[in-house]
């Protein structure tokens, strides 16, 4: 499902461990697919903060001169797509405070879902912004309930103020802080390296290091880092297991663990469960180069139908649906995928896609494979309809931009022009990672958390 979704973004943490602006680079190239737009790493020493960011990919940011000046035992790293206040080098994170109780720098997955009221209340009580990211809200709240002798106490007030999906992390002068909001919108993870330790939004991280998975950081959980060793603590007993379905279907790496599954293995699943669903003869099995190829080779191996390389994607070109403009995706779109006409031509083709949003990429699709002679093109979605916008840091806000929203099924079929269209029922996600919750929100419109009015009209208005 090619530039159709955005992504949110990634962190990654290291403590106590030599080379830490070294690993912390390796971190989040590993999830540079979580956000291409801008990263950045700020490192301490024990005495100083360093900080280095701009925007581009890692490999652009980062060069063997300014990683040298990141010093230090600890760093924290993010990746990043802009959700809440848009793009520009002021929002680029990690974002580093100073104040006279201690300077900290934050990195922040996800979408806070009540930023307008909570920036309003911070404003009426003196708070001055220096940029439009929900994430500065973190720091002003902690700053305000800071009592002087426990910064645990701030922080945790300060998260049970926020509604909607997070990952933080931390870092002061002495310690790192990762949090999870109560509702597990989010992952993130923890492992151990050389005495030290590493914390990262997907596992895939853990293994280009080294390092040794722990854990998943829990739904409300606070871990804090020192010198000692891990320390946990809940800023909340309200826990839910509400993952986002989307990053098994589409955001992770299919190396990365899940809260246990691997999301090769779900996404291998749901292929599975798609063909039992719906069962069909055809000639070969496609998927749409990268998500989707996990999928078709379950419902490859499923149907007995032989799975075939139709579609062959650009290694050189980047993730397109990262970028901003619309008109730079679907230029990109073109210039990154090509039908194998000599394996399409003349054969009933199944298609396997993760999800489809707006539609265009899928009729684009449709169009190139039945243009290299595919005799029919059956197009199976390994989610099921999105009908609903996100609000937690996936950038579909709009009821307009969601296809299936506002068409039926065959009304979808037939604007890409295929001659089946098949989608995943819910009850399959669930099954697929042997859970009993999921956020399903943007299937079904029920979302895990309050959602504040302010913020569902500056979505509409298209403000975020």
């Amino acid at each position: 499902m090619f530039n159709e979704l955005h992504e949110e973004c990634g962190v990654f943490g290291v403590y106590g461990c030599h080379d830490a602006s070294d690993l912390c680079y390796y971190g989040l190239h590993s999830l540079q697919h979580r956000g291409q737009e801008a990263c950045g790493i700020v490192s301490r020493d024990g005495t100083n903060f360093y900080v280095e960011k701009g925007l581009g990919l890692v490999t652009e940011v980062f060069n063997e001169n300014n990683i040298a000046k990141l010093k230090g035992l600890t760093a924290i790293g993010h990746v990043r797509y802009s959700t809440a206040g848009g793009g520009g080098l002021e929002n680029v994170q990690p974002m580093y405070f100073r104040h006279h109780t201690g300077n900290f720098a934050l990195a922040h997955n996800g979408n806070i879902v009540n930023s307008n009221e909570l920036k309003r209340y911070l404003e009426d009580s003196g708070s001055i912004f220096q940029s439009t990211s929900d994430t500065e809200i973190l720091a002003h709240l902690i700053k305000k309930e800071k009592k002087e002798s426990n910064r645990l106490l701030a922080i945790s007030s300060a998260l049970n103020m926020l509604e909607g999906a997070f990952s933080f992390l931390i870092l002061t002068q002495d310690r790192l802080y990762c949090c999870r909001d109560k509702y597990g919108l989010r992952p993130l993870s923890l492992a151990k390296l050389n005495g030290g330790y590493v914390v990262s939004s997907e596992t895939c991280a853990f293994e280009v290091v080294g390092a040794k998975y722990i854990r998943d950081v829990e739904p409300g959980e606070i871990v804090v880092i020192d010198n000692e060793g891990l320390h946990s603590y809940f800023f909340s007993q309200y826990q839910r297991r509400k993952m986002c379905a989307m990053e098994y279907i589409y955001f992770a790496r299919p190396d990365s663990d899940i809260e246990g599954t691997n999301v090769h293995t779900f996404r291998k699943e749901s292929g599975k469960l798609l063909y039992y669903q719906q069962p069909i003869e055809a000639d070969i099995v496609i998927g749409v180069p990268d998500s989707s190829l996990s999928a078709a080779i379950g419902f490859s191996e499923a149907s007995g139908i032989p799975y075939e390389m139709g579609l062959i994607k650009n290694k050189y070109i980047g993730r397109t649906f990262i970028q901003p403009s619309q008109d730079l995706r679907e230029r990109g779109v073109k210039m990154k995928l090509s039908a194998v006409s000599t394996i399409i031509k003349d054969k009933k083709v199944v298609l396997i896609d993760d999800s489809i949003v707006r539609g265009t990429t899928s009729k684009r699709i449709v169009k190139m494979l039945k243009e290299a002679g595919a005799l029919e093109v059956h197009v199976y979605i390994a989610s099921p309809p999105i009908t609903s916008p996100c609000f937690y840091g996936v950038d579909i806000s709009t009821y307009d931009e969601l296809i299936s929203a506002h068409k039926k099924i065959e009304e979808v079929r037939e604007l890409i022009g295929a001659d089946s269209l098949v989608f995943l029922n819910e009850e399959s996600l669930y099954k697929a990672g042997k859970r009993t919750e999921l956020c399903t929100a943007c299937f079904c419109g029920k979302y895990p958390t309050a959602l504040y009015q302010s913020f569902k009209d500056a979505n509409k208005d298209g403000k975020f």
